[in-house]
């Protein structure tokens, strides 16, 4: 007896979960999530302007990229053919990393040319925020406190504090699911619910973050990217590794 009240507490508390609260909270809290998710892409969509994407920027960045695909298999290139690769980026006269640069390409210019890229980066946060204020005050003032799920397989107690959040009980074991945590689960994993839905990208929350956290600049400083890789590739050295296959290859062949 001591041992299973040992293991139970060891475990945490253990709760049969009503289902009153699956039908009362969770589902619609779930629907709720669903429907609005929905009504931000529609609106997101509406409000979203025909944007052009410019040449001189798509060439810019597929540049920058080559050159990474450059750096990352040159091993499977000689000498020669990467000398030659090389210079074509590096060059100090021709190469591609050293000729000016369009002053449009760069992000802050672009935002004082283009209105367009402000207003639009103010949509997109709008559409974001508003909804996520609406929902979390609605969640949390009619059904705070409420258990609704429990996960089916063990977690450790790191997971407490996501998966708990607005119920302070520390015997209660950590596999149980609160009625807030729900509605962050519902919030940033629906994604790809809505995408099966919908048949098209949906708004991204995690994306829109990325770019609060990046100053709010879509668009790649094109100065900064290619400076930053031609140095990449002038202090790289190169090393081939085809020749150490070449002549165990032959033996290989000659053998049969």
């Amino acid at each position: 007896g001591r041992e299973r009240e040992r293991e139970r507490e060891k475990r945490g508390t253990m709760l049969t979960l009503d289902p009153q609260v699956r039908n009362w909270v969770m589902i619609p809290i779930t629907f709720a999530m669903l429907l609005i998710g929905i009504l931000r892409h529609l609106v997101a969509k509406l409000l979203r302007g025909s944007t052009t994407a410019k040449v001189k920027s798509i060439q810019a960045k597929q540049l920058v990229q080559r050159s990474q695909y450059l750096r990352a298999h040159s091993s499977f290139l000689n000498r020669a053919a990467f000398a030659q690769r090389k210079d074509y980026f590096c060059e100090k006269e021709k190469g591609k990393f050293n000729q000016k640069v369009d002053p449009s390409l760069n992000p802050q210019a672009q935002m004082m040319s283009d209105p367009s890229m402000l207003t639009d980066m103010l949509t997109k946060n709008l559409t974001m925020v508003v909804p996520q204020i609406v929902t979390g005050a609605w969640v949390n003032f009619f059904f705070s406190g409420f258990v609704v799920a429990k996960v089916p397989f063990p977690l450790t107690q790191k997971f407490k504090l996501m998966l708990q959040r607005g119920v302070d009980l520390s015997s209660l074991d950590v596999t149980y699911i609160s009625s807030l945590s729900w509605y962050f689960l519902n919030l940033f994993g629906m994604g790809g619910l809505l995408q099966v839905l919908l048949g098209e990208r949906t708004f991204d929350d995690t994306a829109v973050m990325q770019q609060q956290m990046s100053m709010g600049a879509p668009n790649m400083d094109t100065t900064g990217a290619m400076k930053q890789e031609r140095e990449h590739l002038e202090m790289m050295t190169h090393t081939w590794r085809v020749d150490q296959f070449i002549t165990p290859a032959i033996d290989s062949l000659a053998i049969r």
